[in-house]
C-alpha cells in the first residue's frame, strides 16, 4: 500500500474497523532498550482551531545534551476522522505521518504529545506511530487515560508507576517542582527506563519536555501563518 493509499483508509476508517486494527497491531508492539545513547531526540505536536478539522503538525529535531533544535518539518493536512478519546492515532497520524516522511534527519527518539502503552488498548498515538514509522517513540501527556497511581512527591524528577489492573503502563512524572504531573510511557522500541531518562534529558524550566514545546510553537506558527508548510533547517 503506498502512503497516499494509506492515509486515506486511515482517514476513512471506521471507529469498529479502528478499533480491530488496534487490538492487530497491538501485538507487535516491542518494548525494549535502546541499543545506543540517543544523540537526537523529537517531538512532535499538532495545533487546530476548535471546530476546525484543518490539522497542523510539526516534528522538531534537537540535539542532545545541548537541546539545540535542528530541523522542522511542517504540515498541514485535513481530516475527517472525529475526535474519540482512545482514537486520537486515526485523527492525528495521517498528518504526523506526512511530516515524518518529509524529516531528512531521522531522530534516534520521537516524543509525541500523547500516550504510549498507557492506553486502553496499550495503542496511544506514540504506540501506534511507532509501529507505523518502526522507529523508537514516547508518550508525554499531560493528562491520565487509565490507570491507578499513589501520590508522587513534589520535588522535579519525582516519580511512581501509573498501573493498570497491576500492570506497569507507564510512570508519573513530576516534570516541574510544584506543579501537575506528566504521563509518560514507552511507545515502541524503547524501554520503560529509557523512557523516564529521555524525558529527565528533555526537561528544561518548563513543566512540559523542551521536545514538545519547541513542536508546539511551530505548529502554532503553521496554524497562524507565520510559518509554511515544509522542511526546515534552524539556524544556531
Amino acid at each position: 500500500m503506498t502512503l497516499t493509499n494509506h492515509l486515506e483508509y486511515y482517514k476513512t476508517i471506521s471507529t469498529s474497523e479502528a478499533k480491530q486494527l488496534q487490538q492487530k497491531l497491538k501485538k507487535q508492539i516491542v518494548i525494549e532498550p535502546l541499543i545506543e545513547t540517543p544523540t537526537l531526540v523529537a517531538g512532535a505536536d499538532i495545533s487546530f482551531d476548535r471546530g476546525s478539522d484543518m490539522l497542523h503538525a510539526a516534528i522538531v529535531v534537537l540535539e542532545l545534551p545541548s537541546l539545540q533544535p535542528v530541523v522542522c518539518s511542517l504540515v498541514s493536512d485535513e481530516t475527517s476522522f472525529p475526535y474519540i478519546p482512545g482514537l486520537l492515532a486515526f485523527r492525528e497520524i495521517p498528518v504526523l505521518l506526512k511530516a515524518w516522511e518529509q524529516l531528512q534527519q531521522t531522530p534516534d527518539v520521537l516524543i509525541l504529545d500523547g500516550h504510549g502503552v498507557a492506553h486502553p488498548r496499550r495503542m496511544g498515538i506514540a504506540t501506534h506511530l511507532g509501529i507505523e514509522i518502526d522507529q523508537p517513540t514516547i508518550g508525554c501527556a499531560k493528562n491520565i487515560l487509565i490507570g491507578e497511581h499513589s501520590e508522587v512527591g513534589t520535588e522535579k524528577g519525582k516519580w511512581c508507576n501509573l498501573k493498570k489492573e497491576g500492570e506497569s503502563v507507564g510512570m508519573v512524572l513530576r516534570s516541574r517542582t510544584g506543579m501537575n504531573p506528566i504521563y509518560i510511557s514507552p511507545g515502541h522500541k524503547v524501554s520503560f527506563e529509557d523512557t523516564y531518562e529521555i524525558i529527565m534529558s528533555v526537561l528544561t524550566k518548563y513543566k512540559l519536555p523542551e521536545t514538545t514545546r519547541q513542536a508546539h510553537c511551530w505548529a502554532n506558527k503553521l496554524r497562524k501563518g507565520e510559518a509554511e508548510q515544509g522542511y526546515i533547517k534552524i539556524e544556531k
